[in-house]
């Protein structure tokens, strides 16, 4: 055989390893992992005192689960009950390296995997990833060793095995939908940190970009195409296998990570075993009826994600039983809803929602409204949310959804009725280019912690955050799209809305078609808000500008932004008022009842004030005329 062709004989085929070695391998693999982690405790039992970082009574505060999971935490969690479940891990982890293939050691795994799990509360820093997976191999492993039947230590190793291929396959699709790693910064922005940089090595990344460039590609490539290590009779399980040793073992040197290497190492002796062809002497009685049975469960949760994916889009775009639909200038297609109001002689408010938000945010503020006034309200869903249908082919720029309003106001609201327009966030932004058109229409604008279109120049953290603002719609357009909505848990601001509301908002929440009109607005919003020349035209109408005051705390020149905004307002006649809501953050100001009902109020008291100014006024007028 020639040089070349053993060489590639060497490096690729399936590895040949026994049930029996796999189960041992990867249990002493674990047990190095356990060891190190309380040995690290043992040798640094301060943390555990007062003032450290392990401190229990201190972390108890936070509360943990019910009342009896408590107790039990409480107990395990002692200074001295913790050292002593240290020292009694320490021990099994030691017995489990020596040699042998007797049923105790089941027993030790499981009291390994079960100690990790009670103590994860008890040591929350620094338990990620590679806690997590001991628990996974030595839950498997100990039942596997306690177990008689071949069967069920084969669907064993097939359960981590595939939780070791899902692990980096979700890691590396992950890692794709960030632009850092598809450009190849992601490493030498990591190895510049102060938890895990790495000086040397960001050095070298910065001096040989191309080289840092095909690491890093490398790196995605592995993770990707981990399973690939099944295809054509296991032939690509060696370089694989050992690329993704190689990778853990840099990861524990370059960052630190010394726990993670015996950890995920621990799970490829199983992919060992299971990627291996029936063909080969050392699994020809493997039994693989796990794999047609996690591959039955994949078909069947495609399926349903499918479903959810489909029924969330139909709950979307039906609308409300009283929604009806209006194409504006731009052959849009609006969405909207409309309560007239008892007295027609009062304003009607059009409600203008921010960016990836619903119309059914603001469900607290026209229930009040609707409620405890005469004031009619319109809310709608602009283009390409909920219902509403995104046709223009124009290149978006945020005049369009002006023009949408305006359109929408000019033909819903009846002819000789006060338009009020309500903006939360960029709706605010939209209400201010709006009030232009309307004209003598207009009495007045609600600004809602609105934005400012000179905010993203002048604040330095709503310029930071933009860049992350990105990075999650793309994640959410492409992750719901590939069906992973039906992963998503229902946000607490949902649970806080209106209960009539929540299931309809998630459903929008949950569809790919918000986050892709979000994300071509905010395209727009960040090269207008760039290129702003700091000139913003007097509004001839009144104004209540309500700021969250955890925006101000946090960013003291949004106040100053929503300062001048009020300015633009004041002139002979009109009403201005200003107020920071105490307590509200950006989105509670809308979605918690309380301070929802506060805005409502608010709003409810401006509006009076502004009739009760506007009445003599027009009377004056008038006589003035005759």
């Amino acid at each position: 055989m020639k040089l070349p062709t053993r060489i590639v004989s060497a490096l690729t085929g399936p590895i040949s390893v026994t049930r029996s070695q796999a189960i041992g391998v990867s249990e002493r693999l674990s047990a190095i992992t356990s060891l190190t982690s309380s040995l690290e405790y043992l040798t640094q039992r301060r943390q555990t005192r007062r003032g450290g970082l392990h401190h229990w009574p201190t972390m108890a505060r936070d509360g943990y689960g019910p009342p009896l999971t408590r107790k039990f935490l409480d107990v395990i969690s002692g200074e001295k009950t913790t050292a002593a479940v240290h020292v009694a891990r320490a021990a099994v982890s030691v017995g489990l390296l020596l040699p042998g293939q007797a049923r105790w050691r089941g027993a030790g795994n499981l009291f390994l995997g079960v100690t990790t799990a009670a103590l994860h509360a008890r040591h929350r820093y620094g338990t990620d990833g590679s806690d997590q997976v001991s628990v996974l191999v030595q839950t498997a492993t100990g039942m596997a060793r306690l177990s008689t039947r071949p069967q069920t230590q084969d669907a064993l190793l097939w359960y981590v095995a595939l939780q070791a291929n899902t692990s980096y396959v979700v890691s590396g699709w992950m890692k794709l939908l960030s632009r850092s790693w598809r450009d190849a910064s992601a490493l030498s922005g990591i190895m510049r940190t102060a938890t895990y940089g790495h000086e040397p090595v960001f050095q070298l990344a910065k001096k040989h970009p191309k080289a840092a460039k095909c690491l890093t590609h490398g790196v995605l490539a592995l993770e990707c195409l981990f399973p690939a290590a099944y295809l054509a009779g296991g032939k690509l399980a060696r370089p694989l296998i050992a690329g993704a040793g190689a990778f853990h073992v840099a990861n524990g040197l370059v960052m630190g990570l010394g726990r993670f290497v015996s950890a995920f190492t621990s799970m490829h002796p199983m992919v060992a075993y299971t990627s291996a062809p029936r063909t080969h002497p050392s699994v020809a009685d493997r039994d693989d009826r796990a794999l047609y049975t996690g591959v039955a469960l994949l078909a069947g949760a495609v399926t349903m994600a499918g479903v959810v994916t489909v029924q969330r889009r139909m709950r979307t775009l039906e609308g409300w039983s009283h929604s009806k639909y209006l194409s504006t200038r731009h052959q849009n297609e609006l969405q909207y809803e409309r309560s007239e109001g008892d007295d027609p002689a009062l304003p009607v408010l059009v409600f203008v929602n921010g960016l990836v938000s619903t119309s059914e945010h603001f469900a607290w503020i026209t229930e009040k409204i609707t409620r405890e006034s005469g004031y009619g309200v319109v809310t709608y869903a602009r283009a390409g949310y909920a219902g509403s249908k995104y046709r223009s082919t124009s290149p978006y720029r945020l005049a369009e959804s002006v023009d949408d309003l305006v359109d929408l106001t000019r033909a819903v609201v009846p002819e000789g009725r006060k338009v009020v327009l309500v903006g939360h966030s960029l709706g605010g932004e939209l209400a201010r280019r709006a009030a232009a058109d309307l004209g003598d229409r207009l009495q007045g604008i609600v600004y809602l912690d609105s934005s400012h279109p000179d905010e993203l120049n002048r604040s330095s953290q709503q310029s930071r955050s933009a860049k992350d603002l990105v990075l999650v719609m793309n994640t959410m357009v492409r992750s719901l799209n590939a069906g992973l909505g039906v992963l998503l848990a229902r946000p607490a601001w949902v649970r806080a809305l209106p209960a009539d509301c929540r299931t309809r908002v998630f459903a929008q929440y949950a569809d790919a078609r918000l986050w892709e009109a979000g994300r071509r607005e905010w395209a727009a919003v960040e090269q207008e808000f760039r290129g702003f020349d700091g000139k913003l035209p007097a509004i001839p109408a009144h104004a209540l500008v309500i700021s969250a005051q955890q925006t101000v705390d946090r960013d003291p020149e949004q106040l100053l932004m929503h300062n001048e905004l009020a300015e633009l307002h004041r002139a002979q006649g009109h009403q201005v008022k200003s107020f920071v809501l105490e307590g509200a953050d950006h989105d509670s100001l809308l979605t918690g009842a309380q301070f929802a009902n506060e805005v409502g109020r608010r709003i409810i008291v401006f509006l009076n004030e502004i009739q009760a100014a506007d009445i003599p006024q027009a009377r004056i007028t008038e006589e003035a005329a005759q």
